[in-house]
């Protein structure tokens, strides 16, 4: 359980430093925003082998939590069908982007509540509870702060077109091959 916490710290912490920190933040960016992009992708790329080292582990000896009625699965399965559009939605500026305001962290929220409704075990709970939880605060603080530019595409009408085709081809993508091979479910 120890490597799923500190994973979760280590990428969560990292993706909150614009929370908690944003001063720091910009003076490491504005000193070397090379180094500082590498230093945030070394440390997110060590949560995330620590998570899957440390999820996996977990899962060896489940927790049961909660148990949920077999038809949330379809439930969860809908749930997640816009969750990829929504998460490169802000790289293709459009209606999509504009109404959801932060897209990727509805992905996130959305993501996490699918699966939150359809896994109640520890490692589960431990894992989607916190991306949700800093969604949730990470969405409350950027009302707050200023947000950042992003290097995206032109804004265009077909943007939304394409953010749907490829969304809905990666959850494909996901659902029929990915999944299985990397999470084993």
């Amino acid at each position: 359980m120890l490597q799923l916490l500190l994973g979760i710290v280590l990428f969560i912490g990292i993706h909150s430093v614009s929370i908690v920190a944003a001063p720091l933040r910009d003076r490491m960016a504005a000193r070397s925003d090379l180094g500082w992009k590498a230093f945030y992708t070394v440390v997110s790329l060590v949560g995330i082998v620590l998570i899957a080292k440390g999820y996996a582990e977990l899962r060896q000896a489940p927790t049961l939590l909660y148990a949920t009625p077999a038809w949330l699965r379809q439930v969860a399965e809908l749930l997640m069908l816009p969750v990829f559009a929504f998460l490169i939605a802000p790289y293709f500026p459009g209606r999509i982007s504009k109404t959801l305001k932060h897209p990727q962290l509805v992905a996130v929220k959305t993501w996490a509540v699918a699966h939150l409704l359809v896994n109640g075990m520890l490692a589960d709970v431990l894992l989607f509870g916190s991306f949700l939880a800093w969604a949730v605060a990470n969405r409350i603080s950027m009302k707050h702060r200023a947000a950042r530019p992003l290097h995206a595409a032109p804004e265009s009408r077909y943007n939304d077109v394409i953010v749907v085709v490829l969304g809905l081809s990666l959850y494909a993508a996901v659902v029929l091959m990915f999944h299985e091979m990397l999470i084993g479910v």
